[in-house]
């Protein structure tokens, strides 16, 4: 028996050797894999310089010209602060239910993991979470939210490397940055303004145990949501500082009672854009393509525009009173500064950016580029042009007649251009162009700055069948504004960086595009049009405005473009699918009070000066006209008061309102009659019955003013000639939807939501 049990004891004390050797094989084998897993899934771990250099994802502002914040680009709407900007109440409630120890640990607290275990089980709910404040930011900063030990892992080992890189009050104020609490808010500057409209600094202690409330659960004890939820939550702060000895009873019981002021309504902070349409081109058109989705979204950037917010609010509220769509484009003439853009009434309805991409016909609103190439090539305002009956036969594959008419359907025989372009007679600036032919019409408006390519080069340009967007008319408006120079549009004056350095500034460009004389005397004549024709309602008492109205075929487009000193502005009005407006309704009637809205507060917001400056040296004059015979108005002469050449102004009173009619005859700078080959019958009929009905028989006298038959410079095509009588919308050149469709596009592009 000894023997046998000799031979048991030695069995199992092999078996237990072995067992324990193949234990510690385990072990080591463990050890050894664990090594290389943790050093596989360190490798892969950001490195301590790159922790260093790590940015948190700040929100870029976009800033008017007066430092306003028009909106901000973000993907988590953060702006830093630093830790002393906080309110010490935020400080202690977040240590107080987040990380009461966290002055004491070194990144991890084994005892409060276990706690947070035993509240979690005794309330059935996650009320505690047994991670540190820097275990959280190492998630938040460079983890996700997986619920996997392998990111537990990763979470510790960043935590411990975060605890040796920077002091405890850093990774606090990383934190607070850092936390997302709701309603697109990350961080609490962003949240203490979201909830309470105030800086984190003035935050008292029920503002601050409700903020914290957030950190577990932020949609679920939103106050803006569920204010019994955030309540409840809030408690639970206020208590966790009670139990710490950090607040008294009595402070506990304040502000648990006391009334919260909530300030932002769901979504609102996330959402706002006080310049939508303006924000958008400004995105797509420059910042996207050179700075790219994370600088713009991520980097902190700040966007000094040059838009005036107080006139951009106006001016949205101007086109929101029209039945239709429309927009509304206001730029400083002087340096070609954006100061307001509306492209559409309500952009989340629809993107289609009508200030910059909706090509529309000006309809009259293009003549003064008619009127000034005219001036180059001679042709005064006080000059006479036919306004009769024009007809253009034979035109076309379909031998069509292209019959160009006036509004009212009624014609005004001999006319000065002056008051052809006050009343917006359409057959004399047709015969204009014939005159001087269309290419110097077009050239000049290149020069003014319309760039659109649906230009036609015939006739009908005369009467603005080109599609232009409404910020290019602006543009060329500014060269009569600004003596003869165009600008370039500008939107953005300065970008910086987070850290304030200059990425970009840009400086206003002008460059000659007519002469100073032609841009004083076009202005003078686009200051009758307002004064005493069809702008008669966009009148600013006390200022001098020049401008223009446009309406084409069928109702279907309304403008008025025009400005004071400094300023110029453009009011579209139309349909998307390009159908009459309806009521006979002109630039006049329904752009024009859109435009006179705005720009009567434009004038008291901005006080610019209340006349033009006329450039010194020019061998210009005022001159006191007859707006119906051009020469010098007599007491009974309907005046204006216009800017002429001086050696080439007459020298004359009018003879149909008592001047002499002797010396106007022998006035070497008399107003000519200009008339085209197959005028002169006309003309000769016309004034053979003005002689029958005015002179007593047997007295002669002497025609006046003198003919002069112009023959055509070149061989201008009428629209029949140049493509067939079309109607110029059958291929619309900027239809909505497929704007809509790359507003769509872009934003898949960049990988950004609406």
């Amino acid at each position: 028996m000894p023997k046998k049990r000799g031979i048991i004891s030695t069995f199992f004390r092999k078996l237990f050797f072995l067992l324990f050797f193949m234990f510690l094989l385990a072990v080591a084998g463990t050890a050894v894999w664990g090594y290389f897993y943790v050093d596989e899934m360190v490798s892969h771990l950001p490195t301590e310089e790159e922790m260093l250099a790590h940015k948190t994802s700040m929100a870029s502002v976009v800033y008017d010209r007066e430092g306003e914040i028009i909106t901000k680009l973000f993907l988590e709407n953060r702006t830093p602060v630093v830790l002393k900007e906080i309110s010490p109440w935020m400080i202690k409630a977040t240590l107080a239910a987040e990380d009461d120890s966290f002055y004491k640990h070194s990144g991890m607290n084994f005892k409060a993991i276990l706690r947070a275990l035993y509240v979690d089980i005794l309330h059935q709910d996650v009320k505690q979470g047994g991670s540190t404040v820097t275990q959280q930011l190492a998630r938040t900063l460079f983890l996700s939210n997986d619920r996997t030990l392998e990111r537990k892992i990763k979470e510790l080992i960043i935590a411990l490397r975060l605890e040796r890189m920077f002091s405890k009050d850093k990774i606090l104020e990383m934190y607070l940055n850092s936390i997302y609490l709701g309603h697109g808010s990350w961080g609490i500057y962003t949240a203490s303004h979201t909830y309470f409209g105030k800086k984190p600094s003035e935050l008292d202690l029920a503002e601050a145990s409700v903020i914290v409330g957030l950190i577990a659960a932020p949609e679920r004890y939103s106050p803006l949501k569920n204010l019994e939820a955030a309540k409840s939550r809030q408690k639970y702060v206020l208590d966790r500082l009670l139990t710490l000895g950090w607040i008294s009873e009595d402070e506990a019981e304040r502000a648990y009672n006391e009334d919260l002021d909530l300030k932002s309504t769901e979504g609102e902070q996330k959402n706002y854009n006080h310049a939508p349409y303006f924000v958008s081109e400004i995105l797509f058109s420059h910042l996207l393509p050179r700075y790219g989705k994370e600088k713009v979204y991520r980097g902190g950037m700040e966007i000094h525009t040059t838009l005036d917010l107080d006139l951009q609010r106006k001016a949205q509220e101007a086109v929101r009173t029209l039945e239709t769509e429309g927009a509304l484009v206001t730029i400083d003439s002087t340096t070609g500064e954006i100061l307001a853009l509306v492209g559409g009434k309500d952009f989340e309805k629809s993107k289609f950016n009508r200030a910059v991409q909706a090509y529309r016909q000006p309809g009259s609103a293009f003549k003064p580029f008619v009127y000034s190439a005219a001036y180059e090539q001679g042709i005064l305002p006080v000059d006479h042009i036919l306004d009769e009956e024009l007809s253009f036969e034979h035109q076309g594959p379909n031998d069509e007649t292209w019959s160009p008419g006036n509004y009212s359907g009624k014609y005004h025989g001999e006319v000065t251009i002056l008051k052809a372009l006050t009343h917006s007679y359409n057959t004399v600036s047709v015969r204009t162009a014939q005159m001087i032919g269309i290419g110097p019409v077009i050239s000049l408006a290149r020069r003014a700055g319309l760039t659109s390519p649906h230009i036609p080069h015939d006739l009908s340009a005369a009467l603005g069948s080109s599609s232009i967007t409404p910020l290019e008319l602006a543009r060329g408006y500014c060269v009569f504004a600004n003596n003869g120079y165009r600008v370039d549009p500008l939107y953005i004056s300065r970008i910086e960086d987070s850290s304030g350095a200059i990425l970009e500034e840009a400086s206003p460009y002008s460059e000659k595009a007519i002469s100073a004389e032609n841009a004083v005397v076009m202005r003078s004549m686009l200051l009758n049009v307002v004064n005493a024709g069809t702008g008669r309602r966009c009148r600013i008492p006390g200022y001098e405005v020049f401008g223009k109205t446009g309406t084409t075929n069928e109702f279907r487009d309304a403008w008025f473009a025009g400005g004071v000193p400094g300023l110029v502005t453009v009011v579209y009005a139309g349909r998307d699918n390009h159908k009459t407006i309806g009521g006979r309704a002109t630039g006049g009637t329904v752009a024009g009070p859109v435009w006179k809205q705005f720009m009567d507060f434009a004038v008291e917001h901005l006080s610019p000066p209340r006349s033009f400056n006329i450039p010194s040296g020019l061998d210009l004059e005022a001159f006191t006209v007859c707006s119906e015979t051009g020469y010098l108005a007599t007491g009974e002469c309907p005046s204006t008061n216009i800017y002429l050449p001086y050696a080439k102004a007459p020298s004359s009173f009018c003879p149909l309102h008592g001047g002499d009619r002797y010396a106007a005859s022998k006035d070497s700078n008399a107003p000519k009659t200009l008339l085209l080959p197959d005028d002169v019958e006309i003309y000769e009929k016309l004034e053979a019955d003005k002689l029958l009905a005015e002179t007593p028989a047997g007295t002669e006298q002497a025609q006046i003013p003198v003919m002069s038959v112009q023959k055509p410079r070149e061989n201008v095509p009428s629209p029949g000639q140049s493509g067939g009588f079309t109607d110029p919308y059958d291929e619309d050149p900027s239809p909505a939807e497929d704007y809509e469709s790359k507003y769509q596009k872009l934003l898949e592009q960049y990988g950004i939501s609406d």
